[in-house]
């Protein structure tokens, strides 16, 4: 299983790039705990997770091909 994870703004600093691709991820709590597993500062950021163009703060499935987006805080006006 495929998943694709785009990386924005600020993030793209930690991870120094702006998207990956990872395998055998089956949810959004695993995908959390691998990206930590690799990027510790992630652990002191505070970003939201769109799943499939939806933002999520639950833990849900992630499917075969999903997209997944880390998004840095912004504010609109």
């Amino acid at each position: 299983m495929k998943l694709n994870v785009l990386i924005f703004g600020q993030l793209t600093d930690i991870f120094g790039v702006a998207n990956l691709t990872l395998e055998n991820i089956f949810d959004t709590n695993e995908l959390v705990a691998k990206l930590i597993e690799s990027y510790p500062a992630l652990a002191n950021i505070t970003y939201l997770i769109s799943v499939d163009k939806k933002v999520t703060t639950e833990n849900i499935a992630l499917t075969n091909n999903s997209t997944v987006a880390l998004l840095p805080p912004f504010s609109g006006g």
